[in-house]
């Protein structure tokens, strides 16, 4: 069978990091990891073609060449998605699609004309699907409601990789979490009961990158990092005396629960390990927000004091925050920016609410006929929309504080300050071997970039640029690739802010900064949106 696998390509989001790409030469943040661990459920006899339409496209001859296109994707890539499905049915080749997106939304892929969807997890539904081609069948719908035990996962095909066009390589170590958010669509596409790949497994993985030629930085993509704490500390105690005899090749982030702050010990081990960073899923600092989402871990310990302690640790933090729970009181926008100043977390990644298919909030709305057809996430993909069901609260509102807050917190001066004072807060580790890395040979480009545009070119910042810059070479040079890293991210979000604020205008009629008498809200008015 000859296959061709693709990618589709993302918009402009709030993770795309466009002109931080540019400057460093580079076509993506990072590579997709579950369509090349696809690629490894594979026949070994079927012809594989793997195009990551971020990084490079696929050819016409390609399309001709081959009997199957296999697509896998997340909402946000919506558009090239269902693009490449009729494209692929005009051409008359046999489509097969997975993903998160069609796992959540099957019904979007049999509407572009999909033939086979291999949904939840491919372990288990590749080798249904590689059964139904083999006797035949022209088209088939494979689930299981069984979890795979990872430890049986394959190695990901990182040799069809053009690992030089990205910024960081990717591996997973677990899947699900054991927690209860009601937003959260993780739970119900990966369970509460977190499964863990085996150490030697991992450490394969990475020797297969390092191998390869890799060296700098890798994301270890799991949801919840530190979701099964004690197989976590497995992996690190063998982790750490890998990285010793490599001569610490890589640096490490990932994702984490609040509750890490809580244990002194698993701190430790992911900095020893070369772990330079985490992102948090913070939402908000309103704990009776916290409650009616059933986040309660977060409402253990003060979330400022978590954020020092792992600052203190040797981590960077990265922080989700959204606006538009049910029962928010006014003014939760304004809280969240004098949380992100108070913490100097450099990427706040705020959203608006959105209800995901198959989560514990969207079945509580459904139930609520509170649903709105055709808006957020589940039409757009992105962060800034504007929520799918009617809030408790005016959306005119929750949309003004949206903006408001995206905008003042990525002004360049605000951004800049916080990264440089992030940046300040860490503690590094005695071996000095700590901050996120920049692909070898992109250093020197990424460097004069930055000094063009923020050390030359730009007054309001040129200064403040120069000033915390030497400040850090005289005070904590081990940090200094983190800092520079980002800065080049920061001309990302100052584009970015741009769009955030021009979809919502587009979305509600006005611009909501523009404005000094916010509309009555009208539930009509949204599903007219």
């Amino acid at each position: 069978m000859k296959t061709l696998l693709l990618y589709p390509q993302f918009p402009q989001s709030f993770w795309s990091y466009d002109r931080a790409m540019e400057m460093a030469g580079l076509k993506a943040a990072i590579p997709p990891l579950g369509i090349i661990t696809v690629a490894a459920l594979l026949p070994e006899d079927w012809e594989v073609r793997f195009y990551d339409r971020n990084v490079s496209l696929e050819t016409e001859a390609d399309w001709e060449w081959c009997d199957l296109v296999i697509i896998s994707a997340m909402l946000v890539q919506k558009p090239d998605f269902h693009a490449l499905i009729q494209k692929a049915v005009r051409l008359g080749k046999k489509v097969a699609v997975g993903g998160p997106y069609p796992t959540s939304v099957p019904q979007d892929a049999q509407a572009s004309g999909a033939d086979y969807l291999i949904l939840d997890e491919g372990e288990m539904t590749v080798p249904q699907f590689l059964e139904a081609i083999a006797q035949g069948q022209a088209q088939g719908i494979f689930r299981s409601t069984e979890k795979p035990d990872v430890t049986q996962s394959p190695m990901p095909r990182f040799d069809l990789l053009g690992r030089d066009a990205y910024f960081m390589m990717a591996i997973q170590f677990s899947r699900g979490c054991p927690f209860n958010c009601e937003f959260c669509d993780i739970i119900s596409l990966y369970g509460r009961k977190p499964r863990t790949k085996e150490p030697a497994q991992t450490l394969a993985e990475l020797q297969y990158l390092y191998d390869l030629g890799w060296r700098g930085s890798l994301f270890i993509v799991d949801d919840n990092f530190i979701g099964n704490q004690r197989n976590v500390k497995l992996l690190l105690r063998e982790l750490i005396p890998w990285m010793q005899q490599h001569n610490y090749p890589f640096t490490f982030m990932t994702e984490a629960s609040v509750n890490l702050a809580e244990d002194d010990e698993l701190l430790e081990l992911m900095v020893e390990a070369g772990f330079y960073a985490v992102f948090l899923g913070i939402e908000t600092p309103d704990q009776d927000s916290l409650v009616v989402t059933r986040k309660m871990q977060n409402t253990r310990n003060p979330l400022v004091e978590a954020c020092r302690k792992i600052n203190e640790a040797g981590l960077l933090i990265y922080a989700g925050f959204i606006l538009g729970f049910d029962g928010e009181r006014s003014g939760a926008g304004e809280r969240i920016q004098a949380f992100v100043e108070q913490t100097n977390i450099p990427q706040p990644m705020l959203g608006i609410l959105q209800a995901l298919p198959n989560t514990a909030l969207w079945n509580r709305l459904q139930g609520e006929e509170r649903l709105i057809e055709g808006v957020g996430v589940t039409a757009t993909g992105d962060q800034n929309t504007l929520m799918n069901f009617v809030p408790t609260r005016p959306i005119a509102e929750i949309a003004r504080e949206y903006v408001e807050g995206f905008w003042t917190l990525y002004e360049p001066a605000n951004y800049l300050r916080r990264s440089f004072q992030q940046c300040l807060n860490i503690v590094p580790p005695a071996r000095g071997k700590q901050t996120m890395q920049v692909p070898l040979g992109r250093q020197l480009r990424l460097v004069a970039q930055l000094i063009w545009h923020q050390g030359l070119r730009r007054p309001e910042i040129r200064g403040q640029f120069w000033r915390q810059l030497w400040t850090l070479l005289l005070k904590k040079p081990q940090v200094l690739n983190m800092y520079l890293s980002l800065c080049a991210v920061g001309e990302h979000f100052w584009e970015y802010r741009v769009l955030a604020r021009e979809r919502i205008t587009q979305q509600l009629g006005y611009d909501p900064l523009e404005v000094s008498v916010l509309p009555k809200f009208e539930p009509t008015l949204v599903k007219n949106i």
